[in-house]
């Protein structure tokens, strides 16, 4: 994978960062015993049961499951991706992140671009404080309603008429202006480079982690484009990117809902009556990926659009990105203004509260859905419903399986008066049906070789005593034994990794998401250091019992039972007797 990081960097970047200071940055945490405790950030509760352990460098809470490492922590909290969260802590470690030596996965360094963009977004705060003709702009702010406490929390600024003053500035030798270049700051015509944003008020694009990776800008003259933003860089990607999430994540703490508007001045307005969670797509559609961060944030998604065509074509498109990840976990409303109104406008003519009211009463997806397509249809006639229920199936097919796609067939087949069997798509019954099997096929309790490998995860430190035991058990079939066995490899030879070093070591392993839930299995609790040690090697000696008996019998359950003799019809009831004293 391009841009692979070394586990050895993984290990050295953990040993480096005390899980304690990072969670405590962040969250208030008490001395309770050896470990530390704080009321969980993911979960409402009034008593603490979120714990840190500085030994094991490992968060756990004990009322919503939530754990990991001091990475999954900022993977979680600050909703950052892996590559992400492990930058943040190598920042704070002092520690430059290597390449894995492969000349193909070589992991660029960025780091002069973000403080290049940071030192241009500071000259434009400038040059709307002190330059001549940034009174302009500033009257164009005015005009549009900001104060001064709003752009400044935003960071507005202004790029000068005349000259190319950036590239002047910022762009001192080759190696200087090739990186003004690569962020989009100076464009090139004719083999001559000029300033890209001229005349116009400048809006940093930030990205969750508050580094600047853009600029849009407003013309305040004649002439087109009217809004300009940076093109796509090795560091900004429109797709991936929302104008205002690092604002409204600094805002608040939790997000219970996010408002999707049109525009830089939408996002910014609304935060200045107090609606401070409203993010912008950045001149383009709603992408899968927009999508799948709003979703990760808040429990409530409100998609606010113009109520022109043009808003509801936009509206119609968020629409179908948002059909493969609505799972009715999670709310996706649309909300359609009136023609000529935007956020901006309507916010400062009916106040926050008018528009929370709006808000309130914005169109649920399956709303939005059936009426947008039955508006062109009559369906008061049997004709007119059918063509409709065709027109509608291909969309609730594109549907996840699960309770929200049945309550969508089930209004489908009421609005038609058809049974609701035959509206029900077929991969529906079939995935019902293999969900429900599932829910009763879980185990209770994990199996042995899953307690092993749970112990291992949680006490690295037993390892040694489960290397000193009979290792018949690796002959085992068992599903997770080569796991197992891997485990007890690394361990023999890394015996000093603390549990979140080890479980690190996994993230990238299909099942990774299964070995850390299972590294917290409640079965675990309350086991002092003499009990899990027993724990382990009970689970193993019985392994490798099962193996041993599996391999004793297999000659015989090739024989016939009348061609056993009275030795091994003995063995046989003696070996029965003792697997009955085991369980």
């Amino acid at each position: 994978m391009a841009g692979h990081i070394p586990p050895e960097f993984i290990d050295q970047l953990l040993v480096r960062t005390d899980i304690v200071d990072v969670i405590g940055s962040r969250l208030q945490l008490r001395k309770a015993g050896r470990e530390f405790q704080s009321r969980c950030p993911f979960h409402e509760e009034k008593t603490p049961s979120f714990s840190v352990s500085p030994d094991k460098q490992f968060y756990h809470c004990f009322g919503c499951g939530a754990h990991g490492t001091a990475i999954g922590f900022l993977m979680e909290y600050d909703h950052l991706p892996f590559r992400e969260a492990v930058e943040e802590l190598a920042e704070r470690a002092g520690l430059e992140i290597p390449s894995d030596g492969d000349p193909t996965q070589a992991v660029a360094d960025h780091g002069p671009l973000y403080r290049l963009l940071e030192e241009v977004a500071a000259y434009y705060r400038q040059q709307l404080r002190d330059h001549p003709e940034a009174q302009r702009a500033i009257a164009y702010l005015k005009g549009r309603g900001l104060t001064g406490e709003i752009a400044a929390r935003f960071g507005l600024g202004y790029a000068p008429a005349r000259g190319n003053p950036v590239l002047t500035q910022f762009g001192r030798d080759d190696a200087a202006r090739a990186r003004l270049q690569t962020v989009g700051l100076v464009s090139e015509q004719d083999g001559r480079r000029y300033d890209k944003f001229r005349d116009r008020v400048l809006f940093p694009i930030r990205d969750r982690r508050g580094r600047v990776i853009g600029f849009g800008g407003r013309l305040l003259g004649e002439g087109k484009p009217k809004y300009l933003n940076s093109p796509e860089t090795p560091i900004f990607h429109k797709g991936r990117e929302l104008y205002g999430l690092h604002e409204a994540q600094r805002a608040n703490r939790k997000l219970d809902a996010l408002i999707v508007v049109e525009g830089y001045l939408d996002v910014i307005a609304l935060a200045q009556f107090g609606i401070s969670n409203a993010v912008a797509t950045l001149g383009t559609a709603t992408t899968p990926e927009h999508l799948n961060q709003l979703l990760k944030l808040a429990p409530d998604i409100v998609f606010c659009f113009d109520g022109d065509r043009a808003g509801r074509a936009a509206a119609w498109k968020a629409l179908e990105t948002a059909l493969p990840l609505a799972t009715g976990h999670q709310a996706i409303r649309f909300l359609f203004l009136s023609e000529g109104d935007d956020p901006d406008t309507l916010v400062r003519r009916e106040g926050a509260e008018g528009f929370r009211s709006r808000l309130e009463r914005a169109q649920p997806l399956s709303d939005f859905l059936f009426e947008h397509l039955s508006a062109s249809m009559d369906t008061t006639t049997m004709d007119g419903r059918a063509r409709f229920a065709s027109q509608l199936q291909p969309y609730i097919d594109r549907l996840p399986p699960g309770v929200y796609r049945d309550l969508l067939v089930k209004r489908l087949a009421d609005f038609t008066g058809t049974p609701l069997q035959s509206a029900r798509p077929a991969a529906a019954r079939a995935q019902t049906g293999r969900g429900r099997a599932a829910r009763f096929s879980q185990p209770a309790r994990p199996s042995l070789v899953a307690q092993a490998i749970a112990l291992l995860l949680d006490r690295p430190d037993l390892a040694p005593q489960a290397l000193d035991l009979n290792d018949d058990w690796r002959r085992s079939s068992q599903r997770g034994i080569e796991v197992l066995a891997q485990l007890l490899d690394l361990l023999s030879q890394s015996p000093d990794l603390s549990k979140a070093r080890l479980l690190e070591r996994w993230r990238e392993h299909p099942h990774f998401d299964y070995l850390q839930r299972l590294s917290v299995d409640p079965f675990l609790r309350d086991m002092n250091a003499e009990g899990a040690g027993a724990e382990l090697t009970g689970a193993i000696e019985r392994l490798s019992t099962e193996v041993r008996e599996h391999e004793w019998r297999q000659p015989l359950n090739k024989r016939s039972p009348s061609e056993w003799t009275e030795e091994e019809r003995a063995r046989l009831a003696q070996r029965d007797w003792s697997m009955r004293e085991l369980d």
